[in-house]
């Protein structure tokens, strides 16, 4: 026994009270940090968003929080440590409000004080995919005894999908502006089409040919 103490506790006895010592001030001056805090702000997102929903929102917002904790780790604390997710798993069609404090992750030490706004109130609808007319928009200034005569666009319509009632309320596509100045004879001009709306999406966006038709206006000569 009074060989082990001497071997494996008095050997190198004076290094390891210093290393005790080292360690127990580290610990005191750690345990004795005075709190910190910073504002954040982070995006909202949303995870396991079934198939067959939308989310009827056209906004989503990003919410500031306050986080707190030891000085050392809020000083080297990045917007991209902190994370504000809902899960839609059992999502369905209806409105939900979600407790945002409690979606919250980050680092094990930050404690989340408070969050603006407190509650997320979101709006869930059925996916509708369907096809709308493609109504072209033909601007400028025509040549004197000519008028616009007809529109074609090619293709004439298109797909697209959103929430059900946002898509059931749409109707129709619109062109990129065809600046048709000076023209005479039947013309095409290339260009996209578009929706308002944005929570609707094109489905498969294609350049769209927009023809321009002119004729003499009533009461030009011949």
């Amino acid at each position: 026994m009074g060989n082990f103490f001497r071997h494996y506790v008095f050997h190198n006895f004076f290094l390891k009270l210093v290393s005790l010592a080292l360690a127990v001030g580290l610990w005191l001056a750690v345990s004795r940090e005075e709190p910190a805090e910073l504002p954040i702000s982070v995006p909202i997102e949303f995870h396991n968003v079934p198939e067959n929903l939308e989310i009827s929102w056209e906004n989503i917002p990003q919410a500031q929080i306050l986080v707190r904790g030891p000085d050392r780790v809020i000083r080297r604390l990045a917007p991209s440590d902190m994370h504000l997710e809902i899960d839609l798993r059992r999502a369905n069609t209806a409105e939900r409000t979600f407790d945002l404090k409690n979606q919250i992750r980050g680092p094990r030490d930050v404690e989340v004080v408070q969050v603006i706004p407190s509650q997320l109130h979101i709006q869930l609808d059925t996916r509708l995919t369907r096809t709308v007319e493609v109504r072209p928009r033909v601007i400028g200034t025509f040549a004197p005894g000519l008028r616009l005569a007809s529109v074609v666009a090619d293709p004439p319509d298109i797909t697209v999908s959103g929430p059900r009632q946002r898509v059931e309320a749409l109707d129709a596509a619109t062109t990129d502006p065809v600046d048709a100045t000076g023209t005479v004879q039947p013309t095409s001009f290339m260009t996209h089409a578009y929706v308002s709306d944005p929570l609707v999406q094109v489905v498969r966006p294609v350049p769209i040919r927009v023809t321009v038709i002119m004729e003499k206006s009533s009461g030009s000569s011949r």
